[in-house]
């Protein structure tokens, strides 16, 4: 796609700000990278994305395209309007933390998807108290029939991106997940920078 794009760093966060009616392009450069995202309802930064109220309006457990993530006072935020690899999105994982990469042995401070929530925030002026659940796109977590879940590689390609709508007027964030432990960021364990654009049209480059 030749439309020039912001760049959320691997390992790092950003926010952006979105109308509604605006369309938020996030694309998997190297296709292994997993992307987490949170919505703040511009009006009231408590009014946040819920993945529990998400799951209960989609009645699903992943979230695929033609799906709305709803808020915390289930009401539609951001609709995935296209996704050119036709994945299912994990709604279940947490985002890391401090506390999960310590329990993964890491003796040293690790960058993670928390820390990069609220940083982001910070960033723009905004504290919160709390870390809302994420959005993980590209998040390949299968489900088993006894319900348990896996943590493999994104079955996505270089190139691979989602479209999101966004309902109302919100902050949207983004984390290049800094996850080198486990293959969710890909077999090699590499966190890698994404792309964003947020265009007033719908991106003529992509197909829906």
């Amino acid at each position: 796609m030749s439309l020039d794009a912001d760049i959320v760093p691997a390992s790092r966060g950003r926010s952006f700000k979105m109308k509604a009616g605006q369309f938020a392009l996030v694309t998997n450069t190297h296709g292994n990278q997993v992307v987490d995202a949170w919505a703040l309802a511009d009006s009231d930064h408590f009014e946040t994305s819920s993945l529990d109220h998400t799951r209960s309006m989609n009645s699903n457990i992943f979230f695929t395209e033609g799906m709305a993530l709803m808020s915390s006072r289930r009401r539609p935020m951001l609709t995935m309007v296209a996704d050119s690899a036709k994945v299912r999105h994990d709604t279940l994982l947490c985002p890391c933390n401090r506390e999960l990469y310590q329990q993964l042995g890491c003796e040293e401070y690790h960058r993670s998807c928390t820390d990069n929530f609220h940083e982001a925030l910070s960033g723009v002026g905004i504290e919160m108290p709390f870390t809302p659940a994420s959005l993980n796109l590209f998040m390949n977590v299968p489900v088993t029939a006894d319900g348990t879940v896996d943590r493999v590689p994104p079955d996505t390609a270089a190139g691979d991106y989602v479209v999101m709508r966004a309902e109302m007027d919100l902050i949207l964030v983004l984390s290049a997940c800094p996850q080198d432990i486990t293959p969710i960021n890909g077999a090699a364990r590499t966190p890698r920078d994404v792309a964003v654009n947020i265009l007033d049209t719908y991106p003529s480059e992509v197909s829906a």
